[in-house]
């Protein structure tokens, strides 16, 4: 990850921070409206619950995304470890047979000409 989108998904993390804190504000201001004397004011819940929702799933959405992003990074994905080590192994294996193969060979040689 370059600085560069580091400093920008932090950025886009801290407008979530603010958004979060936004939809306390607003569940806030709907239980003080739900508990005046005089009754709720209808059209000031139904606009508070309405930017509610709508930031909500704004804020599922940002996170989805960052999270995403922060998936999509992986340092050791172009690792090349375990194909080398196996070819590796691969290859010591078959020195092995041929070393066997080559015993067997002499010892066949051996063998016809006595």
């Amino acid at each position: 990850m370059d600085p560069q989108s580091q400093t920008t998904s932090l950025q886009r993390l801290q407008n979530v921070e603010k958004r979060i804190v936004r939809v306390l504000e607003l569940a806030g201001g709907v239980m003080d409206e739900m508990a005046n004397p005089s009754g709720p004011r209808k059209e000031l819940v139904n606009s508070h619950c309405s930017e509610f929702m709508q930031s909500v799933k704004d804020i599922q959405m940002t996170l989805r995304e960052e999270i995403k992003s922060a998936c999509e990074y992986r340092p050791f994905e172009k690792c090349d470890y375990v194909p080398r080590i196996s070819n590796e192994i691969c290859c010591k294996k078959l020195e092995y047979l041929i070393a066997q193969v080559d015993e067997m060979r002499r010892t066949i040689d051996e063998f016809n000409e006595a």
